[in-house]
């Protein structure tokens, strides 16, 4: 859970990686409520997102921000990464559209981002803010984070193509893996988080 409250938003997410793609989903930016539960459902986690903002100025602020305590809520929830598989990985179709993403819970924060847009919004979302919510994540999920649009057409699927590879890729690395409770580090951590005593 994390909160953050600004003299432009006041935001609140909670996740819980073990969920059953539960959402609770409130920006006041309807498509981008719409790409959220995509995320909870497809990652199959629980996701609460409340969200108010000056979206009388724009939706910026809000998307931002929302992004920001997104990545800070998965931080917190990921821990000292034990166990899990920290990689992930998924190309999605959309219809006429298809989606790359691979994730890395690296420490690292990085984004690469490769896809156009012909409009300007989908719904009350601007199509350039797409890209800002990854980028607040990443920075502060401290994840590596690779979406590429391979093919794309109809803006509405070709965003939600994105968003639904990246919840894929999401559920993939934040699983514990099977046959070992290691950090997944031949460091012995991972960036970021508490490093082992003794190291």
């Amino acid at each position: 859970m994390y909160e953050r409250e600004t003299s432009e938003t006041r935001v609140y997410v909670s996740v819980d990686l073990d969920g059953t793609g539960n959402a609770q989903i409130s920006t006041g930016v309807g498509f981008f409520d719409h790409m959220l539960t995509q995320i909870a459902r497809h990652a199959v986690i629980d996701l609460v997102v409340s969200a108010t903002g000056d979206l009388e100025v724009d939706e910026h602020h809000t998307v931002e921000d929302v992004g920001i305590c997104f990545g800070k809520a998965v931080q917190q929830a990921l821990g000292d990464m034990r166990g899990v598989n920290r990689y992930g990985w998924a190309i999605v179709p959309m219809d006429e559209s298809l989606a790359l993403c691979a994730i890395d819970f690296s420490g690292r924060p990085l984004l690469e981002f490769h896809a156009q847009f012909q409009r300007e919004r989908v719904g009350q979302l601007p199509t350039e803010l797409v890209a800002e919510f990854f980028r607040a994540f990443v920075s502060h999920a401290h994840a590596t984070l690779h979406l590429r649009l391979l093919q794309g057409g109809n803006d509405h699927h070709a965003i939600e193509a994105l968003f639904k590879a990246f919840a894929k890729s999401l559920e993939m690395a934040t699983r514990f893996h099977p046959r070992h409770d290691a950090t997944p580090s031949t460091k012995g951590y991972i960036e970021g988080t508490e490093p082992p005593s003794g190291l």
